[in-house]
């Protein structure tokens, strides 16, 4: 499972116009890993060659940092319906995120909280379930790759997955939270991970359809059928506190 995230996790100050904090975790089988970076890879090598390039969403919607050929509004249109054939494709990667809507949040809850270990609780949850539906012994095992954000905050994230894996939530109990869990590890986004690259690109639109659902948003209805479902409801797609 690669974890990415979308807006901060600040409760103090944030802008009214994105008052969300979302974590986006993918589900790869190990058995389709190597075919994700093969295509990112060959993405990446249509459009810029050997030139090294990360993906990164923002660059994409500002046209920096390498992504300054979308100011061609050709080659932009050719990179978008590349990157909707990637991420429209089906049996590769399941969604399992969490939004975090936080001027409710902090009506219910206060500032202090940590939203970041508070999504990672409700991503690891739906992780679990995605797996369990689909391995009803204990051979599915979820490694999990998360984005670096400092040597702070990993190491309080790091301590907060340990907290899980222990105690469980209120939905997992901590042997099943062992049993499916193997570990999570930190990796730079310079480091050229496709799966951390693929969740960073999909956090965008979840979040501005978490925010505005009945918005045309194109990317949206691209990913949707690749959100977990379970019993024809959208599991794998948590909005924190439920609105009604």
């Amino acid at each position: 499972m690669y974890i990415d995230e979308c807006g901060d996790q600040n409760l103090e100050t944030f802008s009214p116009t994105f008052p969300i904090f979302t974590l986006c975790g993918i589900l790869v089988r190990d058995d389709k890993v190597s075919l994700l970076e093969e295509q990112v890879r060959t993405l990446k090598q249509e459009f810029w060659g050997d030139r090294q390039i990360i993906l990164h969403s923002r660059d994409i919607r500002k046209c920096q940092n390498g992504f300054e050929i979308l100011f061609d509004l050709d080659v932009k249109r050719r990179f978008y319906e590349a990157v909707n054939r990637l991420l429209g494709q089906k049996d590769v990667y399941v969604i399992v995120c969490c939004s975090i809507l936080k001027e409710p949040y902090i009506r219910q809850f206060g500032k202090l909280n940590d939203v970041y270990g508070q999504s990672l609780s409700f991503v690891l949850e739906r992780a679990i379930f995605c797996v369990d539906n689909q391995c009803q012994d204990e051979s599915g095992r979820i490694s999990a790759i998360v984005e670096r954000r400092g040597k702070r905050e990993d190491r309080n994230l790091k301590n907060y997955y340990g907290q899980l894996i222990e105690k469980g939530t209120y939905w997992v109990t901590a042997e099943r939270m062992k049993n499916r869990m193997t570990c999570l590890d930190f990796k730079w986004k310079n480091e050229d991970i496709a799966g951390l690259q693929v969740a960073d690109l999909i956090a965008y639109p979840l979040t501005r359809h978490v925010l505005n659902p009945q918005s045309v948003n194109l990317a949206y209805d691209v990913l949707e059928p690749n959100i977990f479902m379970e019993n024809g409801k959208l599991m794998g797609l948590k909005v924190y506190p439920h609105q009604p």
